[in-house]
């Protein structure tokens, strides 16, 4: 009995620093023994602390792509594959993309795709209208057994793009030539643009 009644005087000795609206918005505390006098009570979780969700990949659906040409010379050619969030939520893309060239019918073009460490992957997190982009490389001398007297392959109309750890790809328009070599593409992560 005698535990009791010092239990209850320390919840009303609580209850009655502050204001009556400090006291309402406390959490009870449990009534356990403590050795000593001067334990501080466990602050009360806010929801301002509780963990925050985490961001949502980009994928095909909520993204917009483009191919733009950077630069030429001497048989390479350079160009940047870029990526809009045309979402309204906030994605993060990590990695690579897929990328394979097709014709006007949509049946593939030969592509064989390397990835290059410059820029390596590393997170990119893009608000609705940010957008990323991807480094591309290739080559417009034929190579080994490819024509000399016309296109060393078949030139590209689209590109399907798959974004980075997706499935479903987008159709980008290509429109930059053929690609020789066996039809090499080289392409770097993604990097915020």
């Amino acid at each position: 009995m005698r535990r009791l009644l010092v239990g209850c005087g320390a919840l009303v000795a609580l209850a009655a620093c502050g204001s009556p609206q400090q006291a309402a918005d406390q959490q009870s505390l449990p009534l356990t023994p403590s050795s000593t006098s001067s334990a501080a009570p466990v602050p009360p979780t806010s929801p301002t602390t509780a963990a925050t969700p985490a961001v949502a990949r980009c994928t095909a659906a909520t993204l917009s792509g483009k191919v733009e040409p950077t630069d030429a010379g001497a048989g390479n050619r350079y160009g940047k594959f870029v990526v809009t969030n045309t979402g309204q939520a906030v994605c993060t893309l990590n990695g690579y993309s897929g990328f394979q060239l097709q014709d006007a019918s949509g049946r593939p073009v030969p592509t064989d795709l390397q990835r290059t460490q410059n820029p390596g992957p590393s997170p990119v997190v893009l608000t609705p209208g940010a957008s990323a982009a991807a480094n591309l490389h290739w080559n417009v001398v034929p190579s080994g057994d490819e024509p000399v007297d016309r296109p060393c392959r078949p030139e590209a109309s689209t590109a399907a793009a798959i974004p980075p750890d997706e499935t479903q790809p987008m159709s980008v328009a290509w429109g930059l030539g053929p690609v020789c070599g066996g039809g090499r593409i080289e392409i770097s992560a993604f990097y915020a643009a």
